[in-house]
């Protein structure tokens, strides 16, 4: 297995601690918990070499397990704090499954669980967009809603208001405003080179790649009901 002549590792990143929603990675989602979301996900890329579950938690392992996953190693605490970066814990990942398989991955998509509903469309289209384009790395992405954008965001000081963008107060209309993008947790696809040698993911030469619909990214409880209604009625109402 590979995809275009390339060698492929998996990463399903779920530490134990979560102040928004305690042990979110065991939540479920349309009865499934999110590790399972990723796991079936990760089941369907039939151009995956290998795929983990890093994790700092036992029971969260065993979850893993139970899903199919290889769990080869338990990620250290300093990387399942608040403070430790993304890219840390999947380089982390990355050189203990390559000293646990005995192999080199010449690349990784990583596949966070607190976006359960992702598709294998999703993750295929990232890993091409990398690979066929000769880019470092790839993330998907969202096109902000208008109204979250700099033209429209506002700054309070002393009880008044005022535009944070310039021109801010000529954008009455949405349409007037460029397009600007939010990395949505879908799928990060990265080459050995940008993770485990430069540390980076989306600093330099990362391709967008843009999805269409709404995305549930599960931080807070709303977060969480959501999502079950996105699994009811598809991402794209």
């Amino acid at each position: 297995m590979a995809r275009h002549g390339f060698s492929v590792l998996a990463v399903i990143p779920a530490r134990g601690g979560s102040k928004g929603i305690p042990r979110k990675n065991l939540c479920k989602v349309a009865g499934l918990s999110l590790v399972e979301h990723a796991a079936i996900i990760a089941k369907g890329l039939t151009w995956i070499d290998s795929c983990v579950l890093s994790t700092d938690d036992p029971e969260i392992a065993a979850e893993g397990r139970r899903c199919g996953l290889d769990v080869p190693f338990l990620r250290p605490a300093e990387l399942a704090s608040d403070k430790a970066t993304g890219v840390a814990a999947w380089q982390h990942a990355w050189l203990e499954s390559e000293a646990a398989f005995e192999r080199r991955f010449d690349c990784s998509v990583l596949l966070q669980p607190t976006t359960p509903l992702r598709t294998v469309e999703d993750v295929t289209s990232t890993i091409d967009a990398m690979l066929l384009g000769g880019h470092r790395a790839a993330t998907t992405i969202s096109r902000v809603p208008g109204h979250f954008t700099p033209e429209k965001l506002m700054l309070l000081k002393e009880g008044q208001v005022s535009f944070l963008h310039p021109d801010g107060a000529r954008h009455s209309n949405r349409q007037s405003i460029p397009a600007y993008y939010t990395r949505n947790g879908l799928c990060y696809a990265a080459m050995r080179e940008a993770v485990v040698d430069r540390m980076e993911i989306v600093e330099t030469d990362c391709a967008g790649v843009i999805t269409v619909g709404h995305v549930a990214n599960i931080d807070e409880p709303i977060d969480l009901a959501f999502a079950e209604f996105l699994a009811m009625r598809g991402r794209a109402e």
